[in-house]
């Protein structure tokens, strides 16, 4: 199962980075109807068959280059639904075994609501509002299945495997009275990192909405946009949906894309400069764990990287490869976060049964002499590092709250 899981979170990343492709090539409607292509499971081709759709879809004839586009991304959509029903079934049948259940069932919920959201995006005509949810969507289900690897990645099986590290390495070999900050740095953490992921998302649906109205090259100059966009700002109008036949191409105005451009940006500077502090705090800490600084150091390359990215958008005039890699990266900036958040859940799950075994197996000897020596020895049974991912075999690491199915 963990393998299929993993293999899944490939497609996922593929279904996004192509459904971004199929966005900005303007291919959202390359196929009229759905789940098929002008009547067919692929894309006609012959001269009978086009013939035959030109006449059934007479407003849209045939653009084979945009029909591919679409009917790819229903392909890769469609093998990522059977591999997730697949993962839903195994987790039922494997439950008496400790797999998470809830969790696979949730994410073939998403699929199911994914499926529909791709159908309303044909059927309403790229309605604004479906196709930002299809895409945050799409990004639920990649998080979903991610959280998913790294549960089944930490089970008991695995974490036997690991080798145990004393606390004082762990803590970087400061005296075992510095545990109490510790643990308040991890809960501290963990708020913070979940802040941040709300920012993340905020962003992440600010740059949906921006794309799924044609609003990317609304502002193509530095720093915020044209002269005179102060003027033109208009909220209500620029997070409304107005009333329209087809919203191809878009269909707010000028000043209401430009508000939702310049809102975007302000996101960017926002999200940047949060993550920014976060993942530096990760890294200067005494109190995390070498996972944690790992996960912050990466965080922060994803984090330069989308800047970068959306900077060369901006300024190259929206370049396809560019505009594609932008949503790549931010699935991956997405996905950084949420495993700092999981270390943190582990780091604090293991602290907690640190306490446990501590007041059940023994006391230290010589508190005096632990204070003034800095050095500790505990009776009976061996302890765990409370800070690192490693447990000991009999424990289950789980991760409490909301990484639990």
């Amino acid at each position: 199962m963990k393998k299929l899981t993993l293999f899944s979170i490939f497609l996922a990343a593929v279904v996004i980075i192509l459904g971004a492709y199929t966005r900005l090539t303007d291919a959202g409607l390359g196929c009229p109807d759905w789940p098929g292509c002008y009547g067919n499971l692929t894309v006609p081709l012959s001269e009978e068959k086009v013939a035959q759709a030109n006449a059934a879809f007479p407003e849209r004839p045939v653009e084979a280059f945009k029909a591919w586009n679409e009917m790819i991304h229903r392909y890769f959509a469609g093998t990522l639904g059977l591999c997730v029903l697949a993962i839903a079934i195994i987790a039922i049948r494997q439950r008496d075994k400790g797999t998470p259940v809830k969790l696979p069932l949730l994410l073939l919920g998403l699929i199911i609501f994914q499926a529909a959201l791709g159908m309303w995006t044909v059927t309403l005509n790229l309605l604004p509002v479906v196709v930002m949810g299809h895409l945050l969507g799409g990004f639920s289900v990649l998080s979903c299945l991610f959280i998913l690897y790294l549960r089944l990645r930490n089970t008991a099986g695995d974490a036997s495997k690991i080798k145990q590290a004393p606390i004082a390495s762990a803590m970087h070999d400061q005296d075992i009275t510095d545990l109490p900050q510790a643990k308040v740095f991890q809960r501290n953490l963990k708020l913070f990192a979940f802040i941040g992921l709300g920012v993340l998302v905020t962003q992440i649906a600010l740059g949906g909405w921006t794309s799924a109205n044609y609003a990317a090259l609304a502002c193509t100059e530095m720093p915020v946009c044209e002269s005179g966009w102060q003027e033109r700002i208009d909220l209500a109008g620029a997070f409304s949906v107005p009333d329209a036949d087809n919203y191809e191409f878009g269909a707010h105005d000028y000043g209401e894309r430009v508000t939702m451009h310049i809102v975007h940006r302000f996101g960017a500077v926002i999200t940047f400069l949060y993550l920014l502090a976060l993942g530096i705090s990760v890294l200067v800490s005494r109190y995390t764990t070498s996972k944690q600084k790992y996960v912050g150091a990466f965080m922060l390359v994803a984090l330069c990287t989308q800047v970068a990215l959306g900077l060369s958008n901006i300024i190259f005039m929206l370049p396809l490869a560019v505009a594609v890699m932008h949503n790549a990266v931010a699935a991956v900036l997405l996905l950084s976060l949420l495993n700092l958040i999981f270390t943190v859940f582990l780091a604090l799950e293991n602290d907690n049964v640190f306490g446990t075994e501590k007041r059940n197996t023994g006391s230290f000897s010589g508190s005096k002499s632990l204070q003034g020596a800095g050095a500790f020895s505990i009776h009976e049974a061996p302890l765990h590092d409370p800070l690192n991912a490693s447990t000991s075999s009999h424990i289950l690491p789980k991760a409490p709250g909301g990484f639990h199915g």
